[in-house]
């Protein structure tokens, strides 16, 4: 269903002054979204939600317009670099004479970054795999820890490089009537 722009225009300028409410932490059922227009608080909901989507689609097609022109210049970048990178070129010694053929590399290099800068934009990469082991390759020991025990770990890792601890906010009373005794 199609609305007029006068009707349109009415339909951003609640959506919008909905948003800028509920940006402020205001209710939906609150007497300031229901003077928007809204019959009920599920209304002035849905209406919210209806907005979100709007405009996500509206991002989605800004993205979608972007990623089509990135995609265009390196067309051209790329139409531009790669005979330098794919022909060989002759080699000359000092006399002037032919030893040989080469790829240039520098072109070749170019043409790699624009294909790795290609498959970025349009996430054609895997992502990488990770995996978390134990020793030796088992598995990784997970466990709770007593807060009691925890303390005197961080406190006693806190002092390792001292006589006085460093991290009191971590040590116990019994930790720092230990250094004021020596």
């Amino acid at each position: 269903m199609s609305h007029s722009r006068a009707k349109a225009a009415e339909i951003a300028e609640r959506r919008a002054n909905l948003i800028k409410l509920r940006r402020a932490g205001v209710p939906f059922e609150d007497p300031r979204i229901m003077a928007l227009g809204y019959s009920s608080r599920s209304a002035a909901s849905k209406d919210f939600y209806r907005a979100l989507c709007e405009r996500r689609d509206e991002q989605a097609a800004e993205v979608s317009a972007y990623r089509q022109e990135e995609n265009e210049r390196l067309d051209a970048l790329l139409e531009a670099a790669w005979p330098q990178a794919t022909q060989t070129r002759t080699v000359y010694n000092k006399d002037g004479e032919a030893v040989g053929e080469e790829l240039d590399m520098r072109a070749v290099d170019t043409v790699l970054r624009l294909m790795d800068r290609r498959a970025k934009l349009n996430g054609l990469d895997m992502p990488v795999k990770t995996e978390v082991t134990g020793a030796e390759g088992g598995p990784l020991a997970v466990s709770t820890a007593d807060p009691d025990k925890l303390a005197a770990l961080i406190a006693a890792t806190s002092r390792l490089d001292s006589d006085a601890p460093t991290n009191t906010a971590t040590s116990t009373p019994a930790d720092e009537n230990e250094v004021a005794d020596e």
